[in-house]
Parts: structure tokens; C-alpha cells; sequence
């Protein structure tokens, strides 16, 4: 069974890219996207901006184990469009990522080894142009505790980087947090510990 991601890699921010050879343009557009919904609107509007285009190639990867993608051609020779452009979001590692190629026709076919070039290329061109951010893979933690061992449990929060999103102090106290999913392991430890010690603490995922 292979190891789960930890964390990975996507962009911040559109960008754009361009190429033009024997008097076509291609158009490349990066966008950060996490949804088919959101590739969906994203294809709208440029086939609305670039109505007059005659093909809008396309590929995108999305999820943190960066295991669904997909390659459009969109009227071109097969795998001539959409493999180079997904070829260059993998060459980066990048998921929850789209690239859209516009092209206008010049009037001069390329062949097939010309448009794998051109649509990688402008692929290229507008991913040199993104700001790569590492997104940390976190999970839900539910930690319930005494009173009496919210010292112990605060020293928890700080050493594991936990982002508290709800906290509750009372005899029988509450705490929901965020959690790197790489620090779980040393997290179940420590609380064990504690409560092999005599404290009175539990965790739970709320993602179990």
C-alpha cells in the first residue's frame, strides 16, 4: 500500500504564458482550481473571451494524491494537445492545477511533432510564470480532557503546531484542532503517555 501524501504542491495565482510559431498563437492560462466545477467555469469563460479561437486544449490534475487528471485535445491530432500540456503540470508536480491552450490558426499546418512542441512551450511559458505554494496535508483532531490537565495538553498544542479552531474550558474540557497529518503518529503517542501517567484525555479524529 503506497504512503498517503503529507503534503503537496499547487499555485497560488493565475499566470499566462505565450508561443507562436509559423503564425499561430497559442495562449496558455494557469489557474488554481480545485473542483470540476471550477475547471468548468474557468473553460467558459475563455471559450466566451476566445470565441473565435479554434481549439481550446486543456489538462489538470487535482487532489492531494494527485490521482485524478485528464488531457483534452479539443480537435487536434490525438495526443498531440493535451498529453504535452498535462506532461508539464506533472513535470512539476503540481496538483489542483489547470492549463488552458488557446490557439489561433495561422494558416500553416505544424504536423503533430510541431503542435506537441507549441503546446508545450506555452505550457511551460505560463507555468514559469505561477507562484508554487506547499500546502501541508491536515487532519481534524477532537482532544477532551480535565481541567486538571489542560497545562499538559496546551504544551501538546504548541510542540505539534496544532491550529485550534474551537475550544471549550469547563471541568470536563474540549479542544478541536488542525493537525499535520505526518504528526499524528507522535501526537497518539504522546497522549498515551499522559494518560498512562494518570491524566484524563482522550483523542479523536473527526474524520474516522
Amino acid at each position: 500500500m503506497s504512503k498517503k501524501a503529507e503534503s503537496y504542491l499547487t499555485i497560488s495565482a493565475p499566470a499566462e504564458g505565450l508561443y507562436k510559431e509559423k503564425g499561430s498563437k497559442f495562449l496558455a492560462f494557469a489557474y488554481p482550481v480545485t473542483s470540476e466545477d471550477d475547471i468548468k467555469d474557468r473553460l467558459d469563460e475563455l471559450r466566451k473571451k476566445y470565441y473565435d479561437a479554434r481549439h481550446h486544449c486543456y489538462a489538470y490534475v487535482l487532489g492531494a494524491d494527485r490521482e485524478v487528471y485528464r488531457a483534452n485535445d479539443d480537435g487536434e491530432p490525438n495526443h498531440s494537445a493535451g498529453d504535452p500540456i498535462l506532461g508539464q503540470i506533472n513535470s512539476k508536480q503540481l496538483t489542483n492545477t489547470l492549463v488552458v491552450v488557446v490557439r489561433y490558426f495561422g494558416g500553416t499546418k505544424l504536423g503533430v511533432s510541431g503542435l506537441i512542441n507549441a503546446y508545450k512551450v506555452s505550457t511551460e511559458e505560463a507555468l514559469n510564470n505561477v507562484q508554487v505554494k506547499k500546502i501541508d496535508i491536515t487532519r481534524t483532531i477532537n482532544l477532551r480532557y480535565s481541567y486538571d490537565t489542560t497545562n499538559e495538553v496546551m504544551r501538546l498544542i504548541n510542540d505539534f503546531e496544532v491550529k485550534i479552531t474551537d475550544q471549550v474550558f469547563e471541568a470536563d474540557c474540549q479542544l478541536t484542532g488542525e493537525i499535520k497529518i505526518g504528526m499524528t503518529d507522535q501526537l497518539e503517542e504522546k497522549v498515551t503517555l499522559l494518560i498512562d501517567t494518570g491524566h484524563e484525555v482522550s483523542l479523536e479524529y473527526s474524520d474516522d
